[in-house]
């Protein structure tokens, strides 16, 4: 179990794995970003700048958050987040990616005698099925977690 006295400035952790299937893009896409780039594989493949149906940006978002659900955040005091900052969508992803996160911790502020503050930067990659590893999604979340002992 981490609290916010476990974090540090500068520690990194990689981790998750999480296999992209053009159903779930389509599924995904089809209730919530039904733009034909990430709905019709024949048209994405012959018309898009894309070569092929990608996954919407708020669908990596969701797998991100996923991993870091399972990977980091269900065996720590989290208390949510506060939100996020400097989303941004750098490269698609594709059916056939397989995801992994990686977190940086930025800054930790104690906010209360129970509460902390640790600003993190996330940044996930895809390992296509060629091999090549690139950065697909970054931001910055500010996530609160209990302090131990009520931070005594």
């Amino acid at each position: 179990m981490q609290f916010f006295e476990d974090f540090a400035v500068g520690d990194t952790h990689e981790f998750g794995e999480y296999d992209v299937t053009e159903s779930e893009i389509l599924e995904f896409a089809g209730r919530y970003d039904p733009q034909w780039f990430h709905t019709d594989p024949e048209r994405a493949e012959s018309e898009s700048m894309y070569g092929g149906v990608i996954a919407s940006g708020w669908h990596t978002t969701a797998m991100t958050m996923r991993l870091l659900v399972d990977g980091f955040l269900a065996d720590s005091a989290s208390l949510g987040a506060k939100g996020v900052d400097e989303l941004r969508w750098w490269k698609p992803v594709y059916p056939g990616d397989t995801l992994v996160v990686e977190t940086q911790v930025l800054e930790t502020t104690a906010e209360t005698d129970d509460r902390g503050l640790v600003e993190i930067r996330t940044t996930t990659r895809a390992e296509r099925e060629s091999g090549e590893v690139e950065d697909v999604c970054s931001f910055v979340s500010y996530v609160m977690f209990a302090r131990r002992d009520g931070g005594e």
